[in-house]
C-alpha cells in the first residue's frame, strides 16, 4: 500500500507541474476510495436497504462468522469486525448520511467513534440464551440478584414454521450514579464483645460498606426477539441481565414464553400438523382433487380416486412443522376429512335410483363407539 501511496503521489505532482489540477485530484480521490470498506457489500445489502434488512442482515452474518463459532479463524474474526462497522455505520441515519456521501474517510473525519462489535453483538442478542457461544455474560453465586422478569410473547404457526423477528420495547429501571454513599453489601457478622475484666460474649452484629449513592432511571430499549423455525409452545427465549435491577448485586433475567396462537386452520401437536376438510358427498364418493394452502403459503396437493368415508385421515409425510432440533426434518400432515350431505328430500324415483347405484343392501350396527374407537384391541 506504502508503494502504491508513493505512486499516486509522484503522479499527481507530475500532473501538476503540467496544469492537470482536475487529474491530480481525481486520482487522490481514488486512493481514499481504495482505502474505505463497502459496507453494503460486506452486509450484502443494496444501497437502499430498510434498517429492517440491514438488520436481519447482520444478525445472520455475526451469528456465522462470530469468533466463538469459528475458534483460531483469523478471517472469520476479521469478517466478524468487518460486519460490526458495517452495521453500526449502516443503522444510524446520520452516520449512513455521511457514509453515502463520503466514504469511511468522511465517517472519520467527522469524529465517529467504532464501537466494540462484541458489545453490539451483546445488546443485540441480550445474551440470547439459543446463542451460547457468546454475548452473554457469565455470573457466579456469590452476588445477589434482582429477579427474573417473566413475559408471554403471542407467535402465530406461520412464525414458528417460517422463523420470525419481532422488535419488542423493553421498560426497564437501571441503577445510575447519584450524589452522597450509602450503605451497602449489609451483612450480619459474629463480633466478640467484653462485657467485663476477662470475660467476653459473642454477639451478631449487622456490617455495612459505604458504596457510591445510585439512583434508579426508567430507560427504553429495543430488544429484538428471534423466532426459530420450529420452536414449540412454552419454549424460553433468555435475555441475560435485561431483569429486575439488584442495587449491590446483578440483574436478572428477561425470559420471553412461546405463545402459540390458535390458528384458523391447523392444530399443531409435537412436530405434526392436523387439519380438517370438509367435502361433498359426490366428492365422498367420486372422488377428488384439491389443494391446502400451507403456512408458508405452498401448496399441498391431495388426491383422491376412491371413496373417502366420513372421519377418515389421510397422512401426507413431510409436511408438518420443521423440527425444532434440525430443521431438515419435519413432522407429517394428518387430514380428516368431514362429508356433507344434501339438505333436501329425495323422491321415489331418484332413491331407486340411488340404490341401484350404490348396489348395497340396506344395513344397521349397533356399537359401542368410544370403544370402538379408542380402546386397543
Amino acid at each position: 500500500f506504502f508503494l502504491f501511496l508513493v505512486f499516486v503521489v509522484s503522479m499527481a505532482v507530475s500532473s501538476l507541474l503540467v496544469g492537470g489540477v482536475v487529474a491530480a485530484l481525481c486520482l487522490v480521490t481514488v486512493l481514499v476510495t481504495a482505502a474505505d470498506r463497502d459496507f453494503y457489500k460486506i452486509l450484502g445489502v443494496s444501497k437502499t436497504a430498510t434498517k429492517r434488512e440491514i438488520k436481519k442482515a447482520y444478525r445472520a452474518l455475526a451469528m456465522k462468522y462470530h469468533p466463538d463459532k469459528n475458534p483460531g479463524d483469523d478471517t472469520a474474526a476479521d469478517k466478524f469486525h468487518d460486519i460490526g462497522a458495517a452495521y453500526e455505520v449502516l443503522s444510524d441515519p446520520e452516520q449512513r448520511e455521511i457514509y453515502d456521501k463520503h466514504g469511511e474517510e468522511g465517517l472519520k473525519n467527522g469524529g465517529a467513534k467504532q464501537h466494540d462489535p462484541f458489545d453490539m453483538f451483546s445488546s443485540m442478542f441480550g445474551g440470547n440464551s439459543f446463542f451460547n457461544f457468546g454475548g452473554g455474560k457469565q455470573r457466579g453465586n456469590e452476588r445477589p440478584r434482582g429477579a427474573d422478569v417473566h413475559l408471554d410473547l403471542d407467535v402465530s404457526l406461520e412464525d414458528l414454521y417460517t422463523g420470525q423477528f419481532f422488535e419488542v420495547l423493553h421498560t426497564k429501571p437501571v441503577p445510575k450514579k447519584a450524589p452522597g454513599t450509602r450503605q451497602c453489601n449489609c451483612r450480619t457478622e459474629m463480633r466478640t464483645q467484653q462485657i467485663r475484666p476477662g470475660q467476653f460474649q459473642m454477639i451478631n452484629q449487622r456490617v455495612c460498606d459505604e458504596c457510591p449513592n445510585v439512583k434508579m432511571v426508567t430507560e427504553h430499549l429495543e430488544i429484538d426477539v428471534e423466532i426459530e423455525p420450529g420452536m414449540v409452545q412454552g419454549q424460553e427465549i433468555r435475555f441475560v441481565a435485561e431483569g429486575e435491577p439488584h442495587i449491590d448485586g446483578e440483574p436478572g433475567d428477561l425470559i420471553y414464553h412461546i405463545n402459540t396462537q390458535k390458528h384458523p386452520r391447523f392444530h399443531r401437536v409435537g412436530d405434526n400438523l392436523f387439519v380438517n376438510v370438509s367435502i361433498s358427498l359426490r366428492d365422498s364418493l367420486v372422488g377428488f382433487t384439491m389443494e391446502i394452502q400451507h403456512l408458508d403459503d405452498h401448496k399441498v396437493t391431495v388426491e383422491r380416486n376412491e371413496v373417502t368415508p366420513p372421519n377418515h385421515i389421510v397422512k401426507v409425510p413431510n409436511e408438518g412443522m420443521i423440527n425444532f432440533d434440525n430443521n431438515k426434518e419435519k413432522g407429517d400432515l394428518y387430514i380428516t376429512f368431514h362429508v356433507d350431505y344434501p339438505n333436501r328430500r329425495f323422491s321415489d324415483e331418484e332413491k331407486e335410483t340411488l340404490i341401484g347405484l350404490l348396489k348395497q343392501d340396506s344395513k344397521q350396527s349397533v356399537y359401542n363407539g368410544l370403544e370402538h374407537r379408542f380402546v386397543p384391541k
